[in-house]
């Protein structure tokens, strides 16, 4: 088994408020863009589409089965969301993307990535293994239950921890049903 590195860099706009960590990327040949959450498979974008305007498929390339980046990178600074995984290098121990085979090499120093964001006041964990790597990092006593959240520290930061399902559709969950639990970050 070789170990992989973080193929992307953390998408950390100054002014986000919302950091959203799931474990780690799919390997490239899953990509359909070159950005975080790329599988095509993966529903992030069409959760996002659904809350901020009613629509899973506003982020999709009409007729294309992939993502538009530009508008999903625009999207994002708009609506204040920063983006990156739990771990920078990895080990897959099979050749899929499930976390289950995901052995975590090196974890993100996730209070460097907020020391970035002054105005970042939750982190999210799209997943269970992304939440397990969380916690060490943090003074919480356990990962959130799927939908809900705890205010804790990373490092000197002050933040409001949510645990949310998986995007992917492996994860057995409607879409509308994962929306709705995201929709709560925005209420």
């Amino acid at each position: 088994m070789t170990t992989e590195e973080h193929p992307l860099p953390p998408f950390l706009p100054e002014d986000a408020t919302t950091l959203f960590l799931g474990s780690f990327t799919p390997r490239r040949k899953r990509w359909s863009m070159e950005f975080f959450y790329p599988n095509w498979l993966n529903d992030f974008w069409r959760i996002m589409g659904l809350i901020f305007e009613g629509d899973a498929h506003l982020l999709e390339e009409p007729g294309e089965k992939r993502f538009a980046q530009e508008r999903v990178v625009a999207f994002c600074r708009e609506h204040h969301l920063a983006l990156f995984d739990t771990a920078t290098c990895v080990c897959r121990v099979k050749d899929n993307a499930s976390d289950a085979f995901l052995q975590i090499v090196k974890p993100t120093d996730v209070a460097a990535l907020l020391t970035s964001m002054p105005r970042c006041r939750q982190v999210v964990t799209t997943g269970g293994k992304a939440g397990e790597e969380l916690l060490p990092q943090t003074d919480a006593l356990q990962v959130p239950a799927v939908g809900e959240s705890v205010l804790c520290h990373i490092g000197s930061h002050t933040i409001r921890w949510w645990r949310m399902p998986s995007t992917s559709r492996a994860y057995p969950m409607k879409l509308e049903q994962k929306a709705a639990y995201y929709k709560k970050l925005f209420e």
